[in-house]
C-alpha cells in the first residue's frame, strides 16, 4: 500500500513522513521534538531521578514550551545535581541564590523552591515505599485511544488523584494538569494518536 504523503491528513490529525510513520503535529514542528517524541516520550521511567526530573520538569514547563524545557534540559540536570533527591534537600538560601543567577536554565524562584521542596518530600517517600510505587500507584485501569489531538482530555480522574496524594505528600506545582501530562511523558496512559508509528511502544498497552 502507498503510505500517505508527508502532510497532514483531515482524518487523523497525523503528520506522516517519507516512510508512512505518522505523527502528532507538535512532534514534527522541530528535529529536538520528533527525536523526543520518536525514542522517549511515553515510554515508562521507574528510577527516581529520573522520575523526579520529570515532575519538575513538567513543573517549569507550565505557561511555557516544551521545546523550551527540552533545550535547557542538561543545564536543569547539571544545575540540579542530576536530581539526586538528597543532594537536592541538602541545598539552601545560597544555592536557590546560584540556581536563580544560572542564565541557562529558566529562573523562576517559585519553580525553583519547588524542586528543593519535591526533592525532600521525595526522600521521605521512601519510607512508603518510594516515587516510583507512589506515583505508578495511579496508573488506569484502561488507556484513551485519541483519534486527534482534541480527543486528549487536559487531565483524568486518576491525575486529580495523583495530584491530591502528592500536595498531601508535600509536592509542589503539581497540579492536575501537570500530573497528566507526567502520566503521558512516562507512558502511564498511551495518548499517541491512533496510527501513530509509537502507538503501543510502551509494553504496557496495547497498539
Amino acid at each position: 500500500m502507498t503510505p500517505p504523503t508527508p502532510e497532514m491528513t483531515n482524518d487523523t490529525g497525523l503528520v506522516y513522513d517519507e516512510e508512512g510513520r505518522g505523527r502528532p503535529a507538535w512532534a514534527v514542528a522541530s528535529p529536538l521534538l520528533k527525536h523526543y517524541y520518536d525514542t522517549e516520550w511515553g515510554m515508562p521511567i521507574h528510577e527516581e531521578s529520573a522520575l523526579l526530573e520529570r515532575l519538575c520538569l513538567e513543573g517549569f514547563q507550565a505557561g511555557l514550551s516544551w521545546e523550551l524545557v527540552l533545550r535547557k534540559r542538561e543545564a536543569f540536570r547539571e544545575a540540579f545535581v542530576g536530581f539526586d533527591a538528597d543532594l537536592l534537600a541538602s541545598f539552601g538560601d545560597e544555592e536557590v541564590e546560584r540556581l536563580l543567577d544560572n542564565e541557562r536554565i529558566i529562573r523562576n524562584r517559585l519553580k525553583i523552591t519547588s524542586v528543593l521542596t519535591n526533592a525532600k518530600a521525595t526522600v521521605a517517600l521512601r519510607e512508603e515505599g518510594g516515587l516510583d510505587e507512589f506515583i505508578w500507584s495511579f496508573l488506569p485501569e484502561e488507556t484513551i485511544a485519541p483519534e486527534r489531538e482534541e480527543d486528549i482530555p487536559k487531565y483524568t480522574q486518576e491525575a486529580q488523584d495523583m495530584s491530591k496524594a502528592l500536595k498531601k505528600a508535600g509536592f509542589k506545582f503539581v497540579g492536575p494538569v501537570i500530573c497528566f501530562s507526567l502520566m503521558e511523558a512516562i507512558g502511564m496512559v498511551d495518548a499517541h494518536l491512533m496510527g501513530s508509528h509509537r502507538r503501543g511502544t510502551s509494553g504496557i498497552w496495547p497498539a
